[in-house]
């Protein structure tokens, strides 16, 4: 080992960093840091440890893995259901499964009933904001349609039958239990031991909202060839249990959206002959229920490169189209390891479907699509192509999907997403004609929705509290499936300068606020900020092929599993090699906004400065000031005198030692014409006034 000379050692320890000499602040200053509490003799640099981060465990790795006695609960479904559409009302009995993996014994479960959210004395309903004044001007069917009749709320709502316990022999004995809202609670005969599971059934009814509160999820809606139903958040489903918060039986508002146990569905949908009926997973009975025309279009469209009618629209209610009889038709269907079940049904559907396969002879992954006449010419060109776009992004970019279908139904939800199966809207006019708008807002919302099988689905975020981990995460991939679909593609969430309004709004909250506290700007809370943020990570911060190496790894490690915020954070950190504690404290726990502006450009003679010109001519400096609270990256856009330019990138940790200021000096042979702070616009940077810089003017004697 080579050993210098003491004195050398002491001046090598009593001297700061060369950074710190050049760019710190003088010592007599205190420090430097954005957005301090002076009073406070703490360490508050943006580049210090995340406090709100739990402490790793046993459950929950510091690498962002499952810790190595991970636990989840596992709830499997056997569910029989009927349609009437007379009343417009689903009558089932389900049997419940819950497989108890918890180190903990369970004396009782909670189930969800989030059709209670339209009953009028929901949490919901009494802690909504007033109506405006003069409603009562409006006509009749204007204050049906604003559900302001009352007619269609007095019969809202789930109504639950018998509930029991099913013992070891089948014997079936009543299990006490008890509503709170959108809950209801199950008293056990005996706790559910590690290990061990417990079956009860539950008989159910309610009626399928036209109007309601959560109507932009499940829905009936009238279309010119008679209803449509979209089913979903249907059947009492078992709350989750889970290492972070025990019993996750939060209210049901319809802001904050789902969080559920996987588990296997068996389920069978009695409904009118002549409807065809699309759900989550595989229907196991296509000779009972499909003609023998449908099922051979099937086994062609397999293979096509473009969709294949399965029901034409001139067939659209037919008797040919169904098979012979009368009575009703039970559909049934399984899936194994998902997290719920939703389904479709009505006498309007045209389908067509066609193939997908990652691979020459791979896998085979259906791609169906189910709407009416009214929106044709709009459904039957963009719809199925839309899903198998993203299969392709993002098998590529998070998993290959790993379920055997994926299907996307029109209706008057105009967007939502539960196992296999997406809900859109987006309808031409009568006459057929349309928008170009309007074909973007199909294939975007079907990207969308069809992408939350990866998110939330496959990985199971808690929705009822941190939006931005499904919404954000999605809304992030689909912008890159957008782009893929065209170049030009005029993409909503993405781009950093998109979201420039919402940062410079009063009325937001961080991303770290659960769903059901954001008060104002839900969307671009947890759709838009957070897409913009993981693109300016990915395209910015870090290298792409960085940043992807480490968002797969994240995809494959909490695939099927529940992964909260800290671990996404921390899988990241860990896979791209990067402390980000300054960018995951700024971007998502505090409503700070970036706006560099020129603090100063000054120029000298390299010769006044070292004595001579052997790493340039002259010697710049430009200085950056942080007006907002961000800290952030910087890009220069230099311009020199003789015309050509240069884009200087220079990494977040130059504001270590000062975090309001910095200035960077570099040698050239060039003479400064022109300096733009984020030229490009890929910070969202709130005040571009204060980002350019030219030198003054001289006016010659």
């Amino acid at each position: 080992m080579l050993r210098s000379p003491p004195s050398a050692c002491l001046l090598a320890l009593a001297a700061p960093p060369l950074t710190a000499q050049r760019g710190g602040p003088p010592v007599t200053s205190p420090p430097q840091w954005l957005n301090a509490d002076t009073s406070k003799k703490t360490n508050q640099s943006n580049f210090r440890a995340i406090e709100q981060w739990p402490t790793p465990n046993e459950y929950r790795a510091a690498n962002g893995a499952p810790g190595p006695r991970y636990w989840q609960q596992k709830v499997d479904y056997v569910i029989r259901a009927t349609l009437d559409t007379v009343k417009h009302e689903i009558t089932g009995t389900e049997r419940v499964t819950y497989h108890n993996n918890s180190p903990a014994p369970l004396s009782y479960l909670w189930f969800q009933l989030d059709q209670n959210v339209e009953r009028p004395d929901s949490r919901a309903q009494v802690s909504s904001r007033p109506l405006p004044r003069g409603l009562a001007q409006m006509s009749g069917q204007a204050l049906r349609l604003l559900d302001l009749t009352g007619e269609e709320a007095q019969k809202l709502g789930m109504r639950i039958g018998r509930v029991r316990i099913v013992g070891a022999n089948g014997a079936r004995r009543a299990a006490p239990h008890s509503l709170n809202g959108t809950s209801m609670r199950v008293e056990l005969p005996a706790p559910i031991a590690t290990g061990q599971s417990a079956q009860l059934e539950i008989e159910w009814a309610y009626v399928v909202p036209e109007i309601g509160r959560n109507t932009q999820r499940n829905a009936r809606d009238k279309v010119k060839d008679g209803w449509e139903y979209e089913i979903a958040q249907w059947y009492p489903r078992a709350a989750v249990y889970d290492d972070v918060s025990g019993w996750v039986n939060d209210q049901f508002y319809s802001q904050g959206e789902f969080y559920q146990e996987f588990g296997d569905f068996d389920v069978t949908v009695t409904v009118p002959r002549d409807h065809i009926v699309r759900a989550t997973g595989t229907l196991v009975n296509p000779n009972d229920v499909l003609t023998a025309t449908q099922r051979a279009r099937l086994q062609q469209a397999w293979t096509s490169d473009e969709p294949v009618f399965i029901v034409r629209p001139d067939e659209v209610m037919k008797p040919e189209t169904r098979p012979t009889g009368k009575a009703p038709l039970a559909w049934h269907f399984t899936a194994k390891n998902v997290r719920d079940f939703a389904w479709a049904s009505s006498k309007t559907f045209i389908w067509d479907a066609m193939g997908f396969r990652y691979s020459k002879g791979g896998r085979l992954i259906e791609l169906h699509s189910v709407y009416p006449r009214d929106a044709m010419p709009l459904w039957d060109q963009y719809s199925t192509k839309a899903i198998k776009q993203t299969m392709v992004t993002y098998g590529r970019m998070v998993m290959e999907y790993p379920y055997p279908q994926a299907s996307n139904v029109h209706g008057s939800v105009g967007g939502m997403e539960y196992p296999m199966i997406a809900f859109c809207g987006a309808r031409p006019r009568p006459d057929g004609t349309f928008d170009p708008s309007l074909k973007w807002r199909l294939i975007s919302v079907t990207i969308h929705e069809v992408g939350h099988n990866w998110f939330p689905m496959i990985l199971a975020s808690d929705e009822r509290r941190w939006g931005w981990m499904d919404e954000g995460i999605n809304s992030f991939v689909q912008y890159y499936a957008e782009k893929e679909w065209d170049p030009n593609y005029p993409s909503n969430r993405g781009p950093a300068k998109n979201i420039v309004p919402y940062f410079r709004e009063v009325a937001q909250v961080p991303m770290m606020t659960e769903s059901d506290l954001v008060y104002a700007n839900y969307s671009p809370q947890a759709y838009a900020k957070p897409a913009a943020a993981l693109v300016m990570l990915r395209e910015q911060v870090l290298e792409p092929a960085q940043f992807d190496r480490a968002f797969r790894e994240y995809a494959a490690t909490w695939a099927f599993r529940k992964p909260q915020p800290a671990d996404f954070f921390r899988t990241v950190v860990n896979g791209a090699g990067e402390n980000l504690n300054w960018w995951w404290r700024g971007m998502f726990y505090t409503t700070y906004a970036n706006d560099q502006a020129l603090g100063g450009v000054q120029s000298q003679n390299a010769v006044d400065i070292t004595g001579n010109t052997a790493r340039g001519q002259y010697y710049h400096t430009i200085t950056i000031e942080q007006k907002g609270g961000l800290v952030m990256p910087i890009q220069l856009g230099v311009t020199y005198d003789d015309g050509t330019s240069a884009l200087i990138k220079l990494p977040a940790d130059v504001w270590r030692f000062n975090e309001k200021a910095f200035t960077y000096g570099f040698f050239s042979n060039k003479g400064l014409a022109q300096v733009i702070v984020d030229p490009n616009e890929v910070f969202a940077d709130v005040n571009r006034d204060n980002n350019a810089w030219k030198p003054v003017a001289r006016v010659q004697p």
